[in-house]
């Protein structure tokens, strides 16, 4: 099919390299399209969220600077208005620049400066990506702060929702399941019996977990590197700016933003990610182990535990009719995987600056915006597709816990553990019911055995 004479054309720009062309839909500038021809390496952009980041400070930084009279109030109104149109997602084909570019992200910053530029430029006056839309800033605070705003963003309206739904769904399983009584286990071994309602519990307190960390690492998050320009010091900004600007960002958002105590730090290291980066580590190793007592929970259903059914989603092989497979658990604990291992992408770009700047920025917000946004999903698909819809097989239950010869550990006090051991043993060997033999083996009588050996008197 040829394309449109429209599509073919081009346009001459140029930057203080010199000039070069650029599509002619584009409305990004040479700076933009030096960084597409350089970085052609994994084909991945910059999430939309963290490029929406980017201009919700472009737009706080124009009205700060427009108040203060230090930018022209139509240049500054022009700005906002364009940055507003690329929060508003009309324009997110405009941000090609690879994940994998320049460590600073300056790549970035300018492919936004530019795009606001052009939109503001539409006008009676000219918008200057550097002069205008880039003033009193340096791509080595924007980007850190758009690394931290972005994840506060996407923690408040995305994963926290999730993750108070999850365990929502499971609170209210628990609420139903407080009759059902089942064989505990540890080392996968048969254990002393608790009930469903209970091994529920022990998941919602490690989401509870979770969420408390998030809440405690978010005024760290909220304290942005804002105003200090190239390395900390302020060069070229408006001691008066940054103040403005954060608070301008926090209307925005309807986040608490702050300026960072000390901006050397907020520029050099990248600990606040870091610490996020390991707080949605150990939220994926709650899911992680969650997922997987699900899987335990519904294998079989004839040679496996086959305590519990999940919804039957879909077929399970291509070869064996029949067969269902425990499909969202096991993509939960692919995502969980794949969390980890950005866990330790972000530890090592965490600790990737060399003196006054850390140079892995775009592989830092990559990561823990990826890792945010695939965590919220599978939390709303396990709630959703699993957790709400599992039967529980009480008969299976029921027959285990008969059989379990761990329930004995409930006559150590009265008949000593040596004791208790044998007819452990002695059940397990023979198959008998824990009951039956402590009946032959002790001179207790059955009243004192039902009451000391019922699963429901020791949960």
């Amino acid at each position: 099919m040829k394309r449109s004479a429209s599509a073919q054309r081009s346009r001459r720009v140029h930057d203080s390299m010199g000039a070069l062309d650029v599509p002619g839909h584009a409305l990004w500038g040479a700076q933009t399209q030096r960084a597409v021809d350089n970085f052609a390496i994994s084909g991945q952009r910059m999430p939309l969220v963290f490029i929406h980041a980017v201009a919700h400070i472009k737009a706080s930084a124009a009205h700060a600077h427009a108040s203060l009279g230090l930018l022209d109030a139509g240049i500054g109104a022009a700005i906002v208005a364009a940055a507003d149109a690329i929060v508003a997602g009309e324009h997110d084909d405009q941000f090609p620049v690879d994940v994998f570019q320049t460590g600073s992200g300056t790549s970035t910053n300018m492919n936004v400066n530019e795009v606001i530029a052009t939109l503001a430029s539409r006008g009676a006056t000219a918008v200057h990506a550097n002069d205008h839309v880039n003033i009193g800033q340096s791509s080595n605070d924007v980007i850190p702060s758009a690394i931290q705003v972005s994840a506060a963003v996407q923690l408040k309206v995305d994963l926290l929702p999730s993750l108070r739904a999850l365990r929502r769904s499971i609170d209210s399983k628990a609420r139903r399941l407080r009759r059902s009584i089942k064989t505990g286990r540890t080392h996968l071994m048969d254990a002393m019996p608790l009930t469903l309602a209970q091994e529920l519990s022990g998941w919602s307190a490690q989401l509870d977990a979770a969420e408390q960390r998030f809440a405690d690492g978010m005024p760290r998050l909220c304290a942005l590197p804002l105003g200090g320009s190239a390395i900390g010091t302020g060069v070229n900004v408006d001691p008066r700016y940054p103040k403005r600007a954060i608070a301008g960002l926090s209307k925005r958002t309807g986040l608490r933003f702050r300026q960072a105590d000390n901006l050397f730090y907020g520029i050099a290291t990248q600990d606040a990610a870091v610490e996020l980066s390991g707080h949605l580590n150990s939220l994926a190793v709650a899911l992680m182990k969650i997922a997987n007592d699900l899987r335990w929970m519904n294998s079989g259903p004839l040679a496996g535990l086959g305590e519990i059914e999940l919804p039957a989603l879909q077929p399970g092989s291509s070869i064996m009719p029949g067969k269902v497979n425990p499909v969202i658990p096991e993509a939960v604990c692919m995502v969980c995987a794949q969390v980890m291992g950005q866990h330790t992408a972000t530890s090592l770009a965490g600790q990737s600056g060399s003196f006054q700047l850390n140079t892995m920025l775009p592989l830092v917000a990559n990561g823990i915006l990826q890792s945010i946004a695939w965590l919220a999903a599978a939390m709303r698909r396990l709630a959703e597709r699993a957790m709400e819809g599992f039967r529980v097989r009480d008969d299976v239950l029921e027959r285990a816990l008969a059989r379990n010869p761990i329930l004995v550990t409930a006559l150590n006090p009265v008949i000593g553990y040596e004791a208790a051991a044998r007819i452990a043993k002695t059940a397990y060997a023979e198959g008998r019911p824990v009951l039956e033999v402590a009946r032959a083996m002790t001179d207790l009588d059955e009243a004192t055995l039902r009451r000391l050996l019922d699963p429901a008197g020791l949960v």
